[in-house]
């Protein structure tokens, strides 16, 4: 080679580290480990020894006691302190999807995911112990809304809610059965007797929810609406029920069901935006979120379903297909917006759940499609596999502070993040540095403050900025500050692809 072509060389090499360098230039692994711990400071109930986050204490440990049915446990599902049930179970499930994809990935983080999930579990093993009920809530939810109080002081009602024979609610119930299916394969070979009992009551769980039809929104209206209103109806739950009980069992039961009702996820899906009904851009076959299964469906099944149903003809793969092309910039079917710094956006707060949920999607289809040797047709756009996670890398990136701001959405990562999120727990002195009772409305000057959170609530990713890439670090704007367990619970197994996958 002549000196020329080496210098030339040398130049090329030089280029490509550079790249690489730029590439990585997140540490997704610290980012895995504390999107993680997160779950830690949403724990309720009595916290093991075990616990790292521990400015948290013990709390709502009467739960149930009213009705004499041991309902404690489980997660806050975000700033306030009511146990929604039916985004917990999804948080669940995702974290359990997060293992099943990626835990190998994981490393030393693995022992602490399968404590998130089993916390989750075990709530709803006791939300689901009385045959022919299924516990839908625990919290009234208007007067915990209207204190802003510690979990461990609150004073406000703690009423259960449940659905039954009479009074279904079909979808929180196929939620918790896929949670618990999910989870059962998590820990089928970690512990057996408990992989068994989860399946066992994923089984019966499922079977109520088929048997008593409707929706929960009509059985305990006023209390889950418009908080967790379903509005995208509930056969997306039964179905998603179903796909996993298959995954888990391999019954044919589970997948004659999916495949005999997959024509009913056609119609136009409704999306709970801000409590209020939204008819979805793209249709139904493009959303995914602690309301709407549809996208998971399908991707989950795709993978389900490839060996035993022609690909051309399978609307598994047909519709997770034209669900990527909804999100590619580059599509001519695309059905999202994009900011200028490049984040995805869907309408509706807490963006970042979109953000999270949609990238998991990618990068799991990315996997079934490498294993397939398919690519994605968007009319004359071809989208390969190596496509697919660039966009949500892309995602991932903004998230942890590849953005306008330069400003990290997770809270104790990298240099800038939210400092006055929308928690209570968070916001007001710990139950170590303040162990007198903070009453209901005790803790406004807290809420109220321009001061720093003085609990850091690590790993917790917040609503995230508006389409124009703008963030006020503000308690009062919810929709921007408030962090969920629905927007880290996919993010965990995204995190962890990248940690081994980082200069995908």
């Amino acid at each position: 080679m002549s000196l020329f072509g080496r210098l030339r060389m040398v130049v090329l090499l030089a280029a490509m580290m550079a790249v690489m360098v730029v590439k990585a230039s997140q540490d997704y692994g610290d980012a895995l480990t504390k999107s993680i711990l997160f779950f830690e400071g949403q724990r309720s109930g009595k916290l093991p020894s075990r616990q790292r986050m521990t400015w948290r204490k013990d709390s709502a440990l009467q739960d149930g006691l009213q009705i004499g049915v041991d309902l404690v446990g489980g997660y806050y599902d975000a700033g306030d302190n009511v146990k929604f049930n039916f985004p917990m179970a999804f948080s669940t499930t995702m974290l359990a999807w997060s293992v099943l994809e990626f835990g190998k990935d994981m490393g030393a983080d693995l022992p602490r995911a399968l404590d998130a999930i089993r916390w989750g579990t075990d709530y709803f093993l006791k939300a689901t112990s009385i045959p022919g009920f299924v516990f839908a809530q625990v919290g009234e939810p208007y007067g915990d809304h209207n204190c802003w109080e510690r979990p461990e002081d609150m004073d406000t009602p703690r009423n259960p809610y449940a659905v039954s024979k009479q009074f279904p609610g079909s979808e929180v119930s196929a939620e918790i059965a896929a949670a618990l299916a999910a989870s059962s394969m998590v820990f089928k070979h970690v512990d057996l007797e408990y992989s068994a009992r989860l399946l066992k009551r994923a089984r019966m769980v499922f079977e109520f929810a088929e048997t008593y039809r409707g929706s929960y929104n009509d059985a305990l209206g006023p209390c889950v609406c418009p908080f967790y209103c379903d509005f995208s109806g509930y056969e997306d739950e039964l179905i998603w029920g179903a796909t996993w009980l298959f995954k888990a069992t391999t019954d044919p039961t589970y997948s004659n069901y999916v495949v005999e009702n997959v024509h009913k996820l056609e119609k136009s899906v409704m999306r709970n935006v801000n409590g209020l009904p939204y008819s979805s851009v793209g249709g139904s076959f493009a959303e995914f979120g602690w309301d709407s299964k549809h996208a998971g469906i399908n991707v989950l099944a795709s993978k389900l379903f490839m060996s035993s149903i022609d690909i051309g003809s399978s609307p598994f793969i047909h519709n997770s297909d034209k669900f990527i092309c909804s999100l590619l910039p580059e599509s001519p079917t695309i059905s999202v917006s994009y900011s200028p710094g490049g984040l995805l956006f869907k309408p509706g707060g807490s963006n970042l759940q979109h953000a999270t949920t949609l990238s998991f999607l990618l990068v799991v289809y990315s996997r079934y499609l490498k294993q397939a040797n398919r690519v994605v047709y968007c009319n004359n756009v071809v989208a390969s596999p190596a496509r697919l996670v660039q966009v949500a890398k892309g995602q991932v990136d903004y998230i942890l502070g590849s953005n306008p701001l330069n400003m990290s959405y997770m809270v104790g990562y990298g240099k800038k993040f939210p400092q006055r999120i929308h928690h209570r727990g968070s916001s007001l002195p710990s139950v170590g540095q303040h162990p007198q009772q903070i009453g209901c409305k005790d803790g406004s000057v807290y809420f109220d403050s321009s001061n720093p959170n003085p609990n850091m609530l690590t790993g917790a990713v917040v609503g995230g900025p508006d389409i124009k890439d703008s963030y006020e670090d503000s308690r009062v704007d919810f929709v921007q500050s408030e962090p969920t367990t629905y927007i880290n619970a996919p993010f965990v197994g995204v995190l962890a692809y990248f940690k081994s996958h980082p200069w995908s």
